[in-house]
């Protein structure tokens, strides 16, 4: 599909109402992890998950779906992503939605950071500076001595940090496949590994929980689903800034649903880190235009 205006903005109309999505889910995990395990719930997530990527290869073609030239680090970016749901749906219980998510917003900076010693990209100056001034307000939300820094925030840092790795293997496989062929290995690899170890922590569920799970589940679907749509009608590049609208809808759901307190402090930090997340894509999306423009006329020049 061409990417026209209109596309676009359908795009970001779809990419909108999947952060929305997510954020119900994370506050769906976060009300069930009071009684059961991350592991279990997540299960369930990825069982919904799962399905969803059976139902389109069977549509689209399981061959040509599941064609990869990285099919490990494919399958092992899968298997990643499920265990770091489980570990962040730990951190929405032991700390709160907000706080997570405000930890969680440093991710991508952590994601550039790596990309050089991990991928050979070339980070510049002012991204490196981003990532300076995103750590300074990644301190102001765990505010080191000035308490010890608590088990919750420890498992929330860990997520990040799975979640970081992730996109370093994402970044890593778009050089040789599709978004969709991503899309298959994670949610199918996810919900293998899930359906290894769910079964081990499995509990006994109220009927409201019952709802509550199939709600997490069809959340789950519906959600994939307008990712799917979503760039479908746009460029990931230009979709990808909204993404950071998931840490907003899921604290808002924190304050609004669970009665979550965010200080001053980390508010503050959430912002910033936030802003300098966006400076460094603005950055990486201005770099990589130059590099287009001087590649054609590379090209140019050659054909002349």
């Amino acid at each position: 599909m061409p990417v026209t205006e209109q596309n676009a903005m359908r795009g970001v109309a779809f990419m909108l109402a999947a952060m929305l999505v997510f954020a119900m889910q994370d506050g769906l995990s976060k009300a069930l992890a009071a009684n059961h395990s991350p592991i279990f719930i997540t299960m369930w997530r990825y069982w919904a998950f799962g399905a969803v990527c059976l139902v389109l290869l069977w549509r689209n073609g399981f061959a040509e779906g599941m064609r990869s030239g990285q099919p490990r680090l494919q399958a092992t970016r899968g298997v990643l992503l499920a265990l770091e749901i489980c570990v962040a749906v730990l951190a929405f219980h032991l700390i709160g939605l907000a706080n997570t998510h405000a930890i969680f917003a440093f991710g991508p900076l952590l994601v550039v950071a790596l990309s050089g010693p991990l991928l050979g990209e070339r980070v510049g100056w002012r991204r490196w500076s981003a990532i300076g001034v995103g750590f300074l307000g990644m301190m102001l939300i765990i505010r080191p001595g000035s308490e010890p820094l608590s088990y919750g925030m420890g498992v929330a840092i860990l997520g990040m940090a799975m979640f970081a790795l992730y996109g370093i293997a994402t970044r890593r496989v778009a050089r040789t496949d599709g978004a969709m062929t991503s899309f298959y290995y994670t949610g199918l690899f996810g919900a293998a590994v899930m359906t290894l170890i769910g079964p081990w922590f499995w509990s006994a569920m109220t009927p409201v929980e019952i709802a509550m799970m199939a709600t997490l589940s069809l959340t789950g679907m519906t959600g994939h689903y307008l990712l799917i749509k979503a760039f479908e009608a746009a460029e990931a590049s230009s979709l990808q800034p909204f993404a950071y609208l998931q840490t907003v809808f899921s604290s808002l759901v924190g304050v609004a649903v669970f009665g979550e307190f965010l200080s001053p402090w980390t508010m503050l930090g959430a912002v910033i880190v936030i802003g300098a997340g966006l400076f460094a894509f603005w950055r990486e999306r201005v770099r990589a235009k130059q590099a287009a423009e001087q590649k054609q006329q590379q090209e140019f020049g050659e054909a002349a």
